[in-house]
């Protein structure tokens, strides 16, 4: 593993408890930051992509074009007032 030296502003009220975690838990101002962004990366961005639903059915309805956003946008509030559209 490489590790660099870089400058980051950090605001004084997050940086004193990042101290503090770090005083408490006897480690390094810099192992307390790691972790903190290794959580955020995991939250963000997990290892394994979420799964994905399937449906069962025949198929797209007849008339239904699905390369057109404004034609399934008109299909989806068919029968819809335009006030309950907003």
């Amino acid at each position: 593993m490489r590790i660099m030296r870089t400058t980051v502003a950090i605001d004084d009220h997050l940086l004193a408890q990042a101290r503090d975690q770090a005083r408490r838990s006897g480690v390094s101002l810099g192992a307390v930051i790691e972790d903190a962004l290794r959580m955020q990366f995991a939250r963000v961005a997990p290892d394994s992509a979420p799964e994905i639903p399937v449906f069962a059915g025949t198929g797209v309805h007849p008339g239904v074009d699905l390369t057109s956003n404004r034609a399934l946008r008109d299909l989806l509030d068919e029968g819809t007032e335009l006030d309950q559209r907003r």
